[in-house]
């Protein structure tokens, strides 16, 4: 039997949701998919048995060396404030700047994963003023950097793999775990954002339950309509890269099944729009977030066209609660 993976598993500034996402983990379990793997978990902050001076000594091993670290995953931002100092966050009982055991922990790492996108970019920690110097593993925003530098190449050979998302789909970590564990996850399974393309590669508008009221242009006016939440409630489905109504959460839901928009979580400034999350912004009417590919032209010919042949039946669910006038009746095959 091969040697089993050792994965540590560290959080830094955040609230620890993507740990509580984790654990919503289905078919399999969290722990059947470790098991499966070959992935042996040296220690969790909230799921081991270790505390004080045994988590301490594990941790010492691994970035000494004398424990071989094969997966190193921080979830939350990495706190470099004051000026550098990163004793914003100092680890509990070793007093060290938590940044630092990170540095000397990645240093040693097969592979290092940002798990969620506080540690892929800074995230919700970053925003505003960010007195506390939140920033990403190895980006800062939308720069490359971050807290391990621009040029950090973990000892399998990949940059940082951020498995961004606020909070991550349980199954985005899973199976970039299980990948790596086969031995077959390489950079050409990285996007351009270093976001693994098993999930990366899709949309959020993908599978959107809303999407033919986005077709036609039939737009929600408040937040309990139907209609499509693009035009007037600033959903950005259309430009965020994720798998969220394709790969639902819990067997069931997303973020638009429940009725909100796509805030576009996984992607770099998410946290700073600029506007208020559930509002549009527009520019002579149109909305200033195009979907990614398309010219502007294109959109405003597509949508005028789009409205004239709006059926009565998408124009009035689309601004109701309910279905207020179902599809018609029609007999096929004669």
């Amino acid at each position: 039997m091969p040697e089993p993976l050792n994965l540590l598993w560290l959080q830094s500034g955040g609230c620890g949701g993507c740990t509580l996402s984790l654990l919503n983990a289905e078919q399999p379990h969290l722990v059947d998919r470790l098991a499966d793997a070959g992935i042996r978990l040296l220690w969790h902050p909230s799921l081991s048995e270790e505390t004080a001076d045994e988590a301490l000594a594990i941790l010492q091993a691994c970035a000494e060396g004398s424990k071989r670290l094969d997966i190193l995953c921080i979830e939350g931002s990495l706190m470099t404030g004051p000026r550098g100092s990163g004793r914003c966050h100092i680890l509990a009982g070793s007093g060290r700047p938590m940044i630092d055991w990170v540095r000397a922990l990645a240093a040693k790492a097969g592979h290092v994963l940002a798990v969620g996108s506080c540690a892929a970019w800074g995230g919700i920690t970053a925003a505003g003023p960010n007195p506390g110097g939140a920033t990403g593993l190895q980006y800062d925003g939308e720069t490359p950097g971050g807290l391990l530098g621009r040029g950090f190449v973990a000892a399998a050979g990949l940059p940082v793999v951020n498995v961004a998302g606020c909070p991550i789909h349980p199954g985005w970590v899973l199976d970039t775990l299980l990948a790596i564990a086969l031995g077959g996850f390489s950079a050409e399974q990285l996007d351009a954002l270093q976001r693994p393309r098993l999930y990366a590669d899709h949309l959020v508008h993908h599978g959107c339950p809303r999407n033919e009221y986005y077709e036609f242009k039939a737009s929600a006016g408040k937040a309990s309509d139907q209609g499509c939440l693009m035009e007037n409630l600033g959903c950005k489905g259309t430009q965020a890269h994720a798998d969220c109504n394709i790969r639902l959460w819990n067997g069931g839901g997303s973020c638009l099944r429940g009725g909100y928009a796509c805030i576009r979580c996984t992607e770099p400034g998410f946290e700073s729009p600029g506007h208020p999350f559930e509002q549009t912004p527009k520019l002579a009417g149109i909305p200033i977030g195009l979907p990614t590919d398309m010219p502007r032209a294109w959109f405003v010919a597509l949508a005028a066209l789009s409205k004239s042949a709006t059926p009565k039946r998408v124009r009035d669910n689309a601004v109701a609660d309910h279905i207020a006038v179902p599809p018609s009746t029609k007999v096929t095959g004669k």
